[in-house]
């Protein structure tokens, strides 16, 4: 039997294992995680009993986000970034099994009631699909069954209209995605539209927190086709380079390894299967603008390559648009670059179009302006907190 063919039974295996493993802890499904004890006080010990990932991305998480967490399972995540972002923020989990959604769902109101608000709602969805609301299509499907072609071609349009018209989670709708060893779940063939819908639902400047267990290897397809290796986070591995890569395809920018642990979750006929968090950024997209701007890379590597195409040589007064002023001046580039701001800021209606398909050096007098010709007497301090 082909790897193909075995497909059906890889979605069983990963939908029946969650379901037992929401009544009973399953240990074979967890990597080791130090969690902050004081946002756990307050979750339930059914969901702290049945909690599984590989790290914990709800440290990226900040006041204010909204905070979508992809396969929620029993909520543990959820319920920690609750606390995080506080009654001003919002946490939206997406999970597709009914045992883990109502173990969730049933420890929310106890959760809300300790922390003294509610901010989590749990939704039923895919999370290669997050704009097709599940629990909508069964109550269409209930009233319209599928008995025919043309009973299909309705469904289909069905689909269709409810993703554009009452998505399960819209477009630009979420600050952050954070995610706990789950995209391991997914197909192989689902798995870059997953990555896009990251994407979609991204707000501009938003971003992503991904615990993972990637290979150092390629899987081979007799791995691929184990249901129980694929269920136990192993066989959908993503390659190592493969996560990253798919991560720039896509658009993110800052694309970064956050955690990379050493020792192997597992290893199957030699090949190396780890937890990692990846991190990364919404918002490279965009018009170049000319405003006199520029960046020195600090070091302390000779010269570095940004996501957009630049190079930057170390203590070089690099041109930049404004854009990717903007993009390098914030995380998670502030600290390796010093910000070289014009003495006299470019209005944006006055702003010429950039070419940042070549990377240049700027000439002082570019930011200090032409006419500068201020004399300033030594002040008497060389250096902050002192004086030469």
């Amino acid at each position: 039997m082909t790897a193909k063919e075995q497909r059906p039974d890889i979605e069983r295996a990963v939908r029946e294992r969650y379901a037992a493993a929401a009544q009973e802890r399953s240990a074979a499904l967890c990597c080791p995680v130090d969690y902050d004890p004081r946002l756990l006080e307050v979750i339930p010990p059914a969901v702290l009993e049945r909690d599984y990932g590989c790290g914990d991305p709800s440290r990226h998480v900040r006041s204010g986000d909204t905070v979508l967490d992809l396969g929620s399972g029993g909520g543990k995540i959820c319920f920690v970034a609750s606390q995080i972002v506080g009654k001003e923020g919002r946490v939206l989990g997406v999970d597709m099994n009914d045992e883990m959604l109502a173990l969730a769902r049933g420890a929310a109101p106890a959760v809300a009631e300790r922390v003294g608000y509610a901010n989590v709602e749990f939704l039923r969805g895919r999370i290669q699909d997050l704009a097709l609301p599940l629990d909508r299509v069964d109550a269409w499907l209930a009233a319209h069954p599928v008995r025919d072609t043309a009973s299909l071609a309705d469904l289909d349009e069905t689909l269709d209209r409810l993703r554009r018209e009452q998505p399960l989670v819209a477009d630009a709708s979420v600050d952050i995605v954070i995610s706990n060893c789950v995209l391991n779940l997914v197909r192989s063939e689902h798995k870059r539209q997953l990555i896009d819908e990251i994407y979609r639902v991204l707000k501009r400047g938003g971003r992503i927190a991904i615990a993972d267990i990637v290979s150092d290897e390629e899987v081979p397809d007799a791995l691929r086709a184990d249901p129980a290796l694929w269920s136990g986070c192993i066989s959908g591995a993503f390659h190592e380079e493969e996560l990253l890569q798919e991560l720039v395809r896509a658009g993110f920018y800052g694309v970064a390894i956050d955690t990379w642990v050493q020792e192997p979750f597992a290893v199957i006929d030699g090949i190396e299967f780890r937890s990692v968090t990846v991190t990364a950024h919404k918002g490279l997209e965009g018009p170049c603008y000319e405003a006199n701007q520029a960046v020195i890379y600090r070091g302390p590597w000779r010269e570095v390559r940004d996501d957009d195409g630049h190079t930057l040589r170390r203590g070089e007064r690099t041109a930049v648009c404004a854009k990717t002023f903007d993009l390098l001046t914030s995380e998670p580039y502030a600290d390796h670059v010093i910000p070289m701001a014009p003495r006299d800021e470019v209005p944006e209606e006055e702003r010429a179009l950039f070419d940042c398909s070549r990377s240049a050096p700027r000439h002082p007098r570019e930011t200090k302006g032409e006419d500068y010709a201020e004399t300033r007497a030594a002040s008497g301090c060389c250096a902050p907190d002192s004086c030469c």
